[in-house]
C-alpha cells in the first residue's frame, strides 16, 4: 500500500463512526451523465437573466437580509419575524435537526417513498431516521404515525411529494399536528407549492406553533444555482434556529439576486413559468399515456411526472445514451419499475417522448438487460 493510500486511510479512521458508514445523498449533479436533456433534478429548463446590483462586497452579508426578508414575507402571506431565510432548504432540513434532536438519543420521522436528504442529514447529525411507510396511495397512515412517535422530536412531510408527486391531505396534517402538540415539530416541505399555491399551509401559523415550513427558490423561480430558501414558523421557533444559523448563510449576490425574484416583476414572471411548466406537464402526461412502455402515469401537482415502465432500467439506460437523463427510482420504496421525469420545455418533452415511442410495451419479449451493476442511478 503506498503512503497516499495508507494516510487516507488514517484520515478515514478519524472521521465520526456514523459518517464512515453514510452514504451520501446521490445528486443529480453526483450522478453524472453526458446528456443534453437534463430532466433528473426538477430544475426549470432555461435560465433566468438577472444583473447585480450591490458592489460592497467587501463587507460581510446581513445575516438575514431585511429586503428579501420583507418581500418573502409578503409573498407568502406571513409576518417578516415568521421568516428564516437559509442556503436552500435542504439547510432548513439540518437547521432543524440540529436545533432540536439530540444526536444518539431522538429521532425524526418521515414516510417514504419521500425526499432523500431528510434520512442522510439524520445520518450525518447521529440521530435516528424513523421510517412509517405511506398508504398505497402515498397518504400518511397516521395510525402507525401515532404508534412511532415516542422519542421524535420532528417530522417531516413532504407535499407536493417528491418524487411521487401527489399533495398530502390536509386534513391528515392537521391530524397530525394535533397529535405532535408540545411533543415534536411538524416540518412541511413545500418546496413545489407554487404549482399548487391553493395547498399550502403557511395560514396555519396561528394555529401551531409547532408547524415548521420549508421553501425555497431553486424551482419555480429557477434559480437551483443560486441556493436560497427559506423557513416560515412562528417567532419562537425561528429564534431557535436563529441560534444554530451560520454567521453569514446568504452570500450578498445571493440576497441581491433573490430579493429580485420576489420583486413584482420577478413574481408574475414566475407565474408564467408556472403556467408553461404546468402545461407542458399535461401535454408529457396525455402522451406517456398512450405509449407502449408506460403502465402507469401518476397524477402529479408538481413540476415533474412519476411514470411506471414495463422494463424500467432498459428504458432508462435507452434514453441515458440518447443525451435524455431522467432519475431512476426504482429503489425507492414501493416505486419498483418508476422513473421521474422533470418537466422541460416542449420541445424536450418531445424528445422524451420521440425516444420512448419506438420501445416495445409489457406484453413484449423485451427482457431488462442493462445489469445492476452497470445501471447508471
Amino acid at each position: 500500500m503506498s503512503e497516499t493510500t495508507n494516510n487516507t486511510a488514517s484520515v478515514m479512521t478519524l472521521a465520526r463512526d456514523n459518517v464512515q458508514q453514510l452514504t451520501p445523498y446521490l445528486s443529480a449533479r453526483r450522478l453524472g451523465g453526458s446528456g443534453d436533456v437534463w430532466l433528473n433534478a426538477n430544475e426549470y429548463p432555461l435560465p433566468p437573466s438577472f444583473a447585480l446590483t450591490s458592489q460592497n462586497l467587501n463587507r460581510y452579508p446581513e445575516c438575514q437580509p431585511v429586503e428579501v426578508i420583507r418581500r418573502y414575507a409578503a409573498y407568502a402571506g406571513v409576518q417578516p419575524e415568521q421568516v428564516l431565510v437559509c442556503r436552500g432548504a435542504d439547510e432548513s432540513i439540518e437547521l432543524l435537526i440540529r436545533a432540536f434532536c439530540e444526536p444518539g438519543k431522538d429521532a425524526i420521522l418521515y414516510c417514504p417513498p419521500t425526499y432523500g436528504m431528510y434520512s442522510v442529514s439524520a445520518e450525518t447529525f447521529g440521530v435516528e431516521g424513523r421510517t412509517v411507510m405511506a398508504k398505497a396511495d402515498w397518504q400518511l397512515d397516521l395510525p402507525a404515525i401515532e404508534q412511532a412517535l415516542d422519542g421524535v422530536k420532528l417530522v417531516y412531510v413532504c407535499s407536493p411529494n417528491n418524487p411521487t408527486g401527489n399533495l398530502i391531505n390536509p386534513d391528515d396534517i392537521r391530524s397530525l399536528l394535533e397529535t405532535t402538540r408540545g411533543k415534536a415539530i411538524v416540518a412541511v416541505d413545500e418546496a413545489y407549492i407554487e404549482f399548487c399555491p391553493q395547498a399550502t399551509v403557511a395560514g396555519w401559523l396561528q394555529d401551531y406553533p409547532h408547524l415548521a415550513i420549508l421553501r425555497t427558490l431553486s424551482k419555480a423561480f429557477a434559480l437551483a444555482g443560486l441556493r436560497c430558501g427559506f423557513t416560515l414558523a412562528n417567532v419562537e421557533l425561528i429564534d431557535v434556529l436563529m441560534k444554530v444559523i451560520a454567521p453569514y448563510p446568504l452570500s450578498t449576490p445571493v440576497a441581491d439576486i433573490a430579493a429580485q425574484a420576489l420583486s413584482d416583476q420577478g413574481l408574475a414572471l414566475m407565474r408564467a413559468r408556472v403556467a408553461e411548466i404546468s402545461e407542458n406537464r399535461l401535454w408529457l402526461q396525455q402522451q406517456l399515456q398512450q405509449t407502449a412502455c408506460v403502465e402507469q402515469v401518476f397524477t402529479s401537482e408538481s413540476n415533474y411526472l412519476l411514470a411506471r415502465f414495463s422494463a424500467a432500467s432498459a428504458v432508462f439506460k435507452t434514453l441515458w445514451d440518447q443525451g435524455i437523463i431522467l432519475r431512476d427510482q426504482n429503489k425507492q420504496p414501493g416505486l419498483s419499475g418508476c422513473l421521474r421525469i422533470t418537466i422541460g420545455t416542449r420541445q424536450e418533452c418531445q424528445r422524451v417522448v420521440d425516444a420512448l415511442r419506438p420501445l416495445p410495451g409489457a406484453n413484449s419479449s423485451i427482457s431488462e438487460t442493462v445489469s445492476a451493476s452497470k445501471e447508471p442511478m
